[in-house]
């Protein structure tokens, strides 16, 4: 299958955390990383998830968004670091290439984001994923 979700991090499930309806599903990345997906009971049984389960984590380009820091004091559960190593801006839209730790991600954001951010090849950024945004495939 080949989709247009440009972000697919590899993985490895570390734990499924079930809910009423929703499961918090914790992945350790290729690269190291922790990244969080909320999904639903029935994705958690169809995809057949436990500890130890390889996955590949899709985000949405629209669904990234940047800052310049880590924060704090916010809901946003995955906040990965990365170098920016492509800019490509429009007269409204922004498409922002980012290194992070065994891989790549793309970001689209508007152009005055991207302006007010001083972004640019080498700059230091940290991708924000609200974890309800984040799909997850079996691998």
């Amino acid at each position: 299958m080949t989709l247009s979700i440009r972000n697919q991090l590899p993985g490895t499930v570390t734990t499924v955390t079930p809910g009423e309806a929703m499961a918090t599903v914790r992945i350790r990345l290729d690269g190291g990383q922790d990244l969080t997906a909320a999904i639903t009971l029935d994705a958690v049984a169809d995809l057949g998830l436990t500890q130890g389960s390889p996955v590949r984590a899709l985000v949405k380009s629209t669904e990234v968004s940047l800052a310049t820091a880590p924060l704090r004091g916010v809901s946003i559960r995955n906040q990965l670091p990365g170098t920016v190593t492509a800019v490509t801006s429009g007269a409204a839209m922004a498409t922002v290439r980012i290194a992070v730790e065994g891989g790549e991600l793309t970001s689209a954001i508007t152009a005055d984001s991207a302006t007010e951010l001083s972004l640019a090849v080498g700059v230091p950024v940290v991708a924000l994923i609200k974890s309800t945004e984040v799909s997850l495939a079996t691998a």
